[in-house]
């Protein structure tokens, strides 16, 4: 509805009795959007380059832009690719670029881990946050990943009850907190990897897993990522 792709259910219902008055009364004001959908279907034939600049050429050109997006998303390595040869992983990351490169009062972003790895999950993350806080922006994040969800987020709503029959939603709690409520009734813990440093979920049951239990430590944050 932000997007403008779909209308509420009162507004369909006044446009379908002919009243054009109050369908426009009862429809979201008009907003400066920039939406990247959840499925992305290339239609642009050309390469990378010119795609965003046709589409975005003052950000694609910003030295702002360029060490906050451009960069942290490796565009320059397909720059020069065919937009219609690009891989799911490399579409999702040409899709963020042309959404953020909008100017625009509010980001709407649809699954932006999609095809990513986890490295790039993560840096994908933390760009748009940054983007979004130094802009001074608002934008809407719809996402299902657990660890990018946690990158993104810096307060946490926890519902809980029955699904679809009651639930309750907690006052806005810190990440830690509110991440540790949420794993708790689900009965999973996080440990951090010694690899590469990030949450692993423990296997049930293992002696970590009761450990963390027994503490109710059942997330895992690393201060240095913020």
């Amino acid at each position: 509805m932000l997007a403008g792709l779909l209308k509420s259910d009162e507004q369909a219902d006044a446009e379908a009795e002919g009243d054009m008055d109050k369908a426009d009364s009862l429809g979201v004001p008009t907003l400066s959007v920039s939406y990247k959908p959840q499925k992305i279907s290339p239609k642009f034939e050309g390469t990378v380059r010119q795609l965003l600049h046709k589409r975005i050429r003052d950000a694609y050109v910003h030295p702002q832009f360029v060490t906050d997006v451009l960069r942290p998303l490796n565009i320059e390595d397909i720059i020069d690719n065919d937009v219609q040869n690009l891989s799911g992983g490399e579409l999702q990351r040409v899709a963020i670029t042309l959404c953020l490169g909008k100017p625009a009062a509010i980001y709407l972003i649809d699954e932006p881990s999609a095809y990513l790895d986890s490295e790039q999950r993560i840096a994908c993350s933390k760009l748009i946050k940054r983007f979004i806080m130094h802009a001074k922006k608002t934008a809407f994040i719809v996402e299902h990943d657990f660890i990018m969800a946690t990158y993104l987020a810096d307060r946490v709503v926890v519902y809980d009850g029955q699904p679809g029959i009651e639930t309750t939603a907690h006052a806005p709690q810190s990440l830690l907190t509110g991440m540790n409520t949420f794993l708790e009734q689900l009965r999973i813990t996080f440990r951090r990897d010694p690899t590469n440093f990030r949450p692993r979920i423990n296997k049930p049951d293992s002696i970590k897993d009761r450990e963390q239990k027994l503490s109710g430590n059942y997330f895992f944050m690393d201060a240095s990522d913020d």
